[in-house]
């Protein structure tokens, strides 16, 4: 009875009864402020699906609801950014159910064939379960952090929690029918820790869109009255390094005596606060501006701003096998770029980046300070990841890969209820 109940809650049309309806769920960014999760939403939208996305509030898109290219939005409310592994637990507990209720609505009113769950965290196949074995649904996830790797980065250890992620991890990749992979050492984990056969792994990496990420005429107005200008965009995390950045900027400033370096920090996240309370306590302030979460054409324009873009995230297991949407923002502006030595930063970036000492906070900075001191350097950087990022990392390159991964999904007839 509940079978039939959830699989004929959407309206009989003939537009749904043609179309493949994917519903994308997704936790930690807001939608369209996840750039990843947006692309694959155009994508999939012009390709000829119907998508709906469910996605938490933030500030800036605190719509419940709204209709954007075609793509239809629902967003729920976060009650806490987490600090403590039980504060984590409340935070996803309070989005799972959210999620669920709000799956609930977009299944009563226009449906959907298939979920596809982005994480963190590694819960959303809870859902994707209930609709498996009641509704028939297919389930594609889309790893986009390694959660246990995540969880021993930020706390140091592996506990009782860290188990818990280890079994949410495996029963993800147990029920998916297809799995999305951002490189190849997460197509290793889908495989081995996983145990998903290789041929329904897709790697899809996270590579912007050109016709989006363009570089606009610079704004010296960001540069505070200094000559160079130094960019950073993320999220403001633990595991992101901010306070690495602010020691690099402390020796620059203090012990190599340069006042002709504004750095400019544009994200927003849990560490904010503490963040801009270090920055106050190493009375660095007149160097460092914190713009929060801005729109894309303030993005656009502190980055193409800059003469200098950096990754700080510091050198963790997790942050080793992880490609950082960013790195490739900032090739697609020709930015030359500082960041620790990581496996998959590496791979990403190759020449068009410098490779500091891991974690240290000094080297960072003298690596900076090269790049600001050599203008032809910084060209020729600037130039290699543009064009390695055209011939084959932009997103033009991942939608193929993308539409494939769906058809591995849904098979060669189309699924229809």
């Amino acid at each position: 009875m509940l079978n039939n109940i959830v699989d004929n809650m959407a309206p009989s049309t003939a537009r749904v009864a043609r179309a493949r309806r994917v519903l994308i769920i997704v936790e930690n960014l807001p939608v369209p402020f996840d750039r990843r999760v947006w692309s694959e939403a155009i994508t999939l939208r012009r390709a000829g699906y119907l998508v709906s996305i469910i996605c938490p509030k933030a500030r800036g898109y605190n719509v419940s609801e709204e209709t954007i290219n075609g793509i239809d939005i629902y967003r729920h409310p976060l009650p806490l950014e987490a600090h403590g592994a039980a504060a984590y637990f409340v935070e996803y507990t309070v989005a799972l159910f959210w999620e669920f209720f709000l799956s609930l609505k977009v299944a009563w009113r226009q449906g959907f064939d298939a979920i596809h769950a982005c994480n963190p965290p590694d819960l959303i196949f809870l859902i994707a379960a209930f609709y498996k074995l009641f509704g028939r649904k297919r389930f594609l996830f889309d790893h986009h952090d390694a959660n246990p790797e995540l969880y021993e980065a930020k706390f140091g250890r592996r506990n009782f929690f860290w188990r818990l992620l280890i079994l949410a991890e495996k029963m993800t990749f147990k029920l998916a029918d297809v799995s999305i992979a951002t490189n190849e050492s997460y197509q290793q984990i889908a495989v081995t820790r996983g145990g998903m056969q290789p041929n329904r792994v897709f790697v899809v990496r996270s590579g912007p869109a050109v016709e989006r990420m363009k570089e606009v005429p610079p704004d010296l107005r960001w540069r505070n009255g200094r000559r160079h200008t130094v960019g950073y965009v993320g999220v403001i995390g633990q595991s992101e390094g901010l306070d690495l950045l602010l020691r690099a900027v402390e020796h620059i400033v203090r012990k190599r005596g340069r006042d002709d370096i504004q750095f400019i920090i544009v994200g927003d996240g849990p560490e904010r606060n503490s963040i801009l309370d270090l920055c106050r306590a190493m009375s660095l302030e007149s160097w460092v501006t914190f713009t929060g979460t801005v729109d894309d054409g303030t993005l656009l324009t502190i980055l193409s701003t800059a003469d200098v873009c950096v990754n700080p995230d510091r050198v963790t297991a997790m942050n080793d096998i992880s490609t950082m949407n960013k790195i490739m923002e900032y090739m697609a502006l020709r930015k030359p770029i500082v960041q620790f030595d990581v496996k998959e930063g590496r791979k990403s970036a190759e020449a068009a980046s410098l490779y500091a000492t891991p974690n240290d906070s000094i080297d960072f900075a003298e690596n900076i300070l090269r790049l600001i001191d050599s203008p032809n350097l910084r060209r020729q950087m600037g130039e290699f990841g543009w064009r390695r990022l055209h011939d084959s990392l932009a997103w033009h390159h991942q939608e193929p890969k993308l539409l494939r991964a769906y058809e591995a999904l849904f098979g060669d007839r189309r699924y229809t209820r």
